[in-house]
Formats: structure tokens, sequence, C-alpha cells
């Protein structure tokens, strides 16, 4: 069949950008990028907008014609940047921060442009060995022993998922070939543990797995908010008499509220008593564990089955990259591996990895690449040096705040977020919620900065998270101002 004329001739529709056209809007958006980066600061960190606000500002439907570069970008400009949360900012400092850093950015511009699913290795042989690469030097960059695998998602909740289907398999239940509906072994359910402080995406993937949300037990926690591993052994026995299948214990290294640790050693030795699947979740804080000196939190995660820690917080890295280690990859596989005769690679001489038979999704990002070029371009001890430079900040701010009469610590410290409420004398109990409520509020209103809250123990608890690469002492410094203002003025009425 003879081919089609005007695509042969390059009709302008019918085809890519020509490279001129492209590198001329390239090189406009990579000047857009690094004003933002350099101007960032000069924005509010939240804008001042409220829900529903933004969609007018649009047209209703999809134009029918093409509409230039130019134009694109020039809306671009006026639309998306001003009415963006501006997580880049050195005062965002909410949540757990996610940092595009400048290398990291170069490398999903590369992503991009490569356009790699790593499905199989036959559809991208780099990118499935560089994967290799990457997870083992995060591997021994953590301390993490030999034994330990993995592959990189997109986010800790993937992992986790993967992690806990993993559990049912290495558990006997046969969950990926029978399903778990109608089985009168399992009549009585299945049993997930983790803390009371745990991340929701735990019970998600309970949800998700066909296990169910009652499948999930909470663990009671101290008064530092760790788990208390004499409650998770007697639940464990409390179920087993009851004729439920335990499965798997979930340890948290930094949960997201306070970021706590739980004791992974004690829970560890429950784990392998039991024979249950030991997934500790270290998301947040996995990075820290770089620094060789400051691994105590980490005593015992080596004995875990899998391990999560998340690049896209606390190791610059654009969304979304999350790394999943685990000693059994043998049991991802059994929970995930599809092999239909159009995923079937004839011309295989040697043994290759798959990496679409360890996780639910076929389609997989190249996410190797960027980690790769981050980890090169600020090396292992520059990395070490911006994550201690975080945790020295958030000492000085829980420094503030103790001597302030006014504050009150509610949580340890012991990474880089600070967990406090406003607690003057005289203000009842009752009040306080709605008075830390306020502060904050007014706070994340003037745009300089931006915090998040959690409760613990029931009460309204503001946080203030350190880990974004821009972040200086000055900004934090300007937070603890503007907290101390606002807490004046709607304490005393305003």
């Amino acid at each position: 069949m003879a081919p089609d004329p005007l695509i042969a001739a390059g009709v302008p529709g019918l085809v890519d950008l020509d490279p001129a056209t492209f590198r001329a809007a390239a090189h406009q958006v990579v000047d857009l990028i690094a004003d933002y980066l350099e101007g960032v600061e000069g924005y509010p960190v939240f804008p001042a907008i409220e829900p529903g606000s933004l969609r007018a500002l649009f047209p209703a439907a999809a134009p029918d014609a093409p509409v230039p570069l130019g134009e694109i970008l020039a809306d671009y400009q006026a639309l998306i940047v001003p009415n963006a949360t501006h997580w880049q900012h050195p005062g965002f400092l909410a949540y757990f921060a996610t940092t595009a850093s400048g290398p990291g950015i170069l490398g999903e511009m590369l992503t991009a442009a490569l356009g790699q699913n790593p499905m199989l290795w036959r559809t991208s042989p780099i990118g499935t060995e560089l994967e290799g690469v990457v997870v083992d030097w995060l591997r021994q960059a953590l301390g993490l022993p030999e034994g330990f695998d993995g592959l990189l998602t997109d986010t800790a909740s993937t992992s986790t998922l993967i992690a806990i289907a993993a559990a049912r398999e290495a558990a006997g239940l046969k969950a990926s070939a029978e399903g778990l509906a109608g089985r009168p072994e399992l009549a009585d359910g299945v049993r997930v543990y983790a803390s009371a402080e745990a991340h929701s995406s735990i019970e998600k993937a309970c949800m998700t797995l066909g296990l169910g949300r009652a499948s999930l037990t909470r663990i009671a926690v101290n008064d530092r908010y760790e788990m208390d591993p004499a409650a998770l052994a007697r639940e464990v026995a409390a179920d087993r008499a009851a004729g439920r299948v335990p499965l798997a214990v979930v340890a948290t290294i930094g949960t997201t509220s306070s970021t706590s640790v739980d004791p992974v050693t004690a829970i560890a030795e429950i784990a392998e008593a039991e024979r249950l699947w030991l997934h500790v979740d270290a998301a947040y804080a996995g990075p820290v564990a770089l620094l060789p000196e400051l691994r105590a939190p980490f005593a015992g995660w080596e004995r875990a089955d899998s391990i999560v820690v998340n690049p896209h917080k606390w190791l610059f890295t654009p969304l979304d990259a999350s790394l999943l280690l685990t000693r059994r990859m043998d049991q991802l596989r059994a929970a995930f591996s599809l092999q239909p005769e159009y995923l079937r690679t004839i011309d295989r001489v040697r043994p290759v990895r798959d990496y679409n038979e360890y996780q639910p999704q076929l389609g997989r990002r190249f996410r190797a690449l960027k980690l790769w070029i981050l980890i090169r371009a600020f090396g292992l001890d520059g990395l070490r040096a911006r994550i201690a430079g975080h945790l020295a900040l958030a000492a000085e701010v829980r420094e503030w705040i103790a001597a302030d009469p006014d504050w009150e610590l509610l949580a340890p410290t012991p990474f880089s977020t600070v967990c406090f409420r406003y607690h003057p004398a005289g203000v009842s109990e009752s009040m306080l919620d709605e008075l830390n409520a306020a502060v904050m509020d007014a706070v994340n209103r003037t745009g300089e900065v931006f915090l998040s809250h959690t409760r613990l123990a029931g009460r309204f608890t503001i946080r203030l998270a350190i880990g974004n690469l821009r972040t200086e002492e000055r900004h934090v410094a300007r937070a603890w101002e503007l907290l101390r203002r606002e807490a004046a003025r709607l304490g005393a009425g305003g």
C-alpha cells in the first residue's frame, strides 16, 4: 500500500513539531523554568484563591485549531503559575516537602524525550538495567545488606500495596490465583497490623487488595506515639485464638503526623516468631540513613521483608519516585506475574528482569534516569550535607519553641518535623484547638510560609516540616516570627 502523500510530505498538523520549532520552544521553556526557580520566593506559597474559582478561567471545550506555542506558554505564565501551591518555595513547610531539584528537573526532561516504557527488558534495556543500578546504589547508601533488591514505583502507597500483596502470597493464601472471596479457611478473616499513627496508605492497600478495612488492626502507641510491641503481641495471639490469619505488620520510621519511630527490632522479633511479613514504612525519614552516624532510629530495619523510602520527599527528586526494597523479590513476582503471549520475549538468550511482573501496572516510567542524574550531580556527600542541614534547622526551631512559655511542644523531634501549639496562660483547653487553627490560617494567609496540621492525642497540632532544598534559616526564623505575631494578635482577641 502506498504511503499517504500528505503524511509523507510532512503537512503541518499530521506530524510532530519540526526540530527547529521544538528547539525554539524548548529554549523558552528552559528559560521559564530557570526564571521560576530563581524567583519562586516572590510568589505567595499558597495563592489567595477559593475552591472552584479557577475553572472559569479556561474555555469550556478544547480548541479545534492549533494554538501557537507562544500563546500557550504565555497562558502558562498567566494562568498556571500564579494559581499553583508553590512546593518549590523555601517557605513551604507543610506536609513533607517534595522539591524538584535542578538535576532532577533535567532528568525529567530527558526522561520525557526518550519516552521509555521499561515494562520489559526488551522495551527498554537501559531503563531496566539502570533501575537495577540505581536501586543498588540507594540500597548501599542506606546501609542495607546485599540481600535486599527492589524496584522504583510512583509513591509509597503503591510500594506498600505491592508489599502487602507479596505478604498474602508469602502466607500461602494463593490470593493472586484463587482470590479471597468465599474461601472457608479464610472465613474468620486475615489481619494486618500497624500502629495507630501509621499512614492511611496501609488501610487503602487493605481495601484495594480485597482484605477490607476491617482486616487492619491499629496497635496502641505510647506517649511518644511509638507502637507498643506488647500490644502487638497480644493482638496477634488473640487473632490466632479466634481463627483469624495474621498476615503482616507494618512498622513506621517517621510517622506522618509526628515522625515517631516504631521500635523495629522488637517488632521484628514478634514478626519472625509469628511468621508475619514485616514491612517498614520509611517513606519520609529513610534518607536520614544516608548518614551512618544517624542510623540509630533504623536499628532492626535490615530484618524487614520490605522497606519503602521515597526519594521524591527528602532526596529532592521530582514527583514521582518511590523506592521499594525487599529481601523476597520472588514473592513480589508471585503476586503479580502474568505473561500473556504478546508480552513473551521469544528471542531471549539470557534470563532478564521484566519489572512489570513485580507490580500491578504494566506501563512504567523510566524513573531511574532522573535519580541517576541527581545522585551523580549532588553526590552522596552533597545529599548528606543537605539532610544534615535540615535536621539542624529543626533542632533550632525546637529550641525556640521550648524557650517560649506561651508555646508547647507536642511530640519528640527525631527528624526534621516539629509538632507544637500555642498555649498561653489563661486559655482553656476547649479553646486551644480553635485558637491554633486560627493562628495557622493567619500565618498561611500571609503567603510567606505554608504550614500544615495534624491531631496528636486529640489536640490540634501545628507541624513545621523542613525538607525543602531551598529552605534556609531565615525562612524558618520568619515562620516563627509570623507564628508569634499572629498568636499575640489573635490571643488578645484580634
